[in-house]
């Protein structure tokens, strides 16, 4: 009898004990949770993609859970992905990042988690407005500030904010065109009385253009701005904000020493080869001062200053102070005064005869003079000016504590019992005070609304010094504020409601 031989079994290697052990890896970016869909992708390419994450310090969750903050998908069909998302049972949902496998793989090769950009971003095709709310019904809105009443509540922040560092780039940039359409499209969402919920609601609004609308989607979707983000975390834009936010330092001087190397006050003031004018000097002498906010109680107390020594010098002289505080604020950059005197021609040597005041009173720290070059004969003006032609004057002045009604805007640290505070005077001559004075009150975007609303509506020409009618051609006389708006047809607006 035969018997088949018996063959030795066969045995298979033993793993290594660990190998059925997950290695606890270095977590090193807490703030980001991801969970990668496994729809599309596979099990076994998602096991791989999971612990390649983690190998380079990711936190990655198996499950589906309102922890995570970052979905990463390789589904193309973002219909069929939202549905599955949305009968997931999260809380969280609005605000996790919902990504294309794109961005991991950016992620993966920087070995940190990149900026989100839009182009990564899975969007909801169906966004759904917040249970229990309705579209925020819209009146009519005039492409005009002018025609708008705006005042310093501002119920969009969020979107005017982002709009506002947009344009902030396109400015350094000299993107004129983009720059403005941005500083319009947060001028007319400064005038809604209410919040804009969903973008049904900007549906009959004016000067909100492709761009301007999928910066909004974003914010209502993700409650911030990818781009936005990404402009604000950029070296460039950075030290643009902080070179320009010295007195004396405009977008052009900023781009310069930017491109020389210079990314600090400290490169610029060691740097031999950087020239400083009299201006700049003064404004990073005075830098931590004049940084700072000044108070409404601090302008009334620069206005009796400047009550006081202009009265000392002629008792018939008007003064009214302007800008931000005339619109209502609370704070504001610095303190603009117009002041006027019916004596003829007055104007061009009232104003050495203040600042030489100021500084006998020894709290005249910088003065920056130009005198004046208007000359009626010279008007009107065919193209805008940035600047007008009156006497005016640029001046940091030492304010004392003790004349301030409550104390100094500064901070608790700082014991000297003055600060140095930006004011500027403009002279105009009587008959021009009323240009000057809606001129010099602002917004901005206010007053170049208004003037395009007199060149495009009314064949008006208007600035700080005259009202013109290309019509009649002749100028159209006004002692108030109230005069102008009435020769352009316009509804009177208060100054509180200029803040456009």
């Amino acid at each position: 009898m035969f018997h088949s031989p018996i063959l030795p079994r066969v045995r298979k290697r033993p793993r290594p004990a660990e190998a059925g052990i997950p290695r606890r890896e270095e977590v090193k970016f807490d703030d980001v949770r991801l969970y990668l869909v496994e729809r599309k992708m596979g099990r076994s390419r998602r096991s791989f993609l999971t612990q390649l994450a983690r190998s380079k310090g990711f936190i990655v969750e198996d499950i589906l859970s309102d922890v995570v903050t970052h979905i990463v998908s390789e589904d193309s069909q973002a219909s069929s992905l939202w549905t599955w998302l949305k009968g997931c049972d999260l809380r969280n949902l609005t605000s996790m990042l919902v990504l294309d496998i794109s961005w991991f793989t950016d992620s993966m090769r920087e070995g940190r988690p990149v900026a989100v950009e839009t182009r990564h971003l899975i969007q909801d095709t169906l966004p759904t407005v917040p249970e229990g709310s309705t579209p925020t019904p819209v009146t009519t809105v005039s492409q005009y500030a002018c025609q708008r009443r705006t005042t310093i509540e501002n119920s969009n922040k969020i979107f005017t904010d982002a709009f506002e560092v947009l344009a902030d780039s396109y400015e350094f940039s000299e993107i004129e065109g983009s720059c403005l359409a941005f500083r319009r499209a947060a001028s007319v969402l400064k005038s809604l009385p209410c919040v804009v919920r969903c973008l049904g609601d900007t549906e009959d609004l004016p000067c909100l253009g492709d761009h301007t609308k999928a910066v909004m989607e974003e914010i209502l979707q993700y409650g911030r701005s990818f781009e936005v983000e990404k402009i604000l975390s950029d070296e460039r834009f950075q030290t643009l904000k902080l070179f320009t936010s010295v007195f004396g330092v405009g977008p052009k001087t900023a781009e310069k020493w930017y491109r020389r190397g210079l990314r600090s006050f400290s490169d610029i003031l060691t740097e031999p080869d950087i020239h400083l004018n009299r201006m700049q000097q003064t404004g990073f002498l005075h830098y931590e001062d004049i940084s700072r906010a000044v108070s409404k109680a601090e302008a009334r107390a620069l206005g009796n200053i400047i009550d006081e020594a202009v009265h000392a010098i002629t008792l018939d002289a008007m003064i009214a102070l302007t800008g931000g505080f005339r619109r209502g604020k609370e704070f504001g950059h610095d303190v603009d005064f117009i002041v006027t005197t019916p004596e003829l021609d007055r104007e061009r040597t009232l104003l050495p005869d203040i600042i030489d005041r100021l500084e006998q009173q020894g709290i005249l720290l910088y003065c920056d003079y130009q005198a004046s070059t208007f000359d009626i004969t010279k008007l009107p003006s065919h193209r805008f000016e940035a600047m007008d032609h009156f006497a005016k004057c640029f001046l940091i002045l030492r304010l004392e504590g003790s004349k301030v009604e409550g104390g100094l805007n500064c901070a608790e640290e700082d014991r000297r019992g003055w600060r140095a505070v930006r004011v500027d005077l403009v002279l105009p001559p009587m008959d021009r005070y009323a240009f000057a004075l809606l001129g010099w009150t602002g917004s901005r975007q206010f007053e170049r609304d208004l003037r395009r609303f007199a060149r495009s509506e009314r064949r008006m020409l208007l600035d700080n010094h005259a009202l013109y009618d290309k019509t009649k051609n002749e100028f159209l006389a006004a002692t108030t504020e109230k005069d102008i708006f009435a020769h352009l047809g316009l509804e009177y607006i208060e100054p509180w409601q200029r803040n456009a």
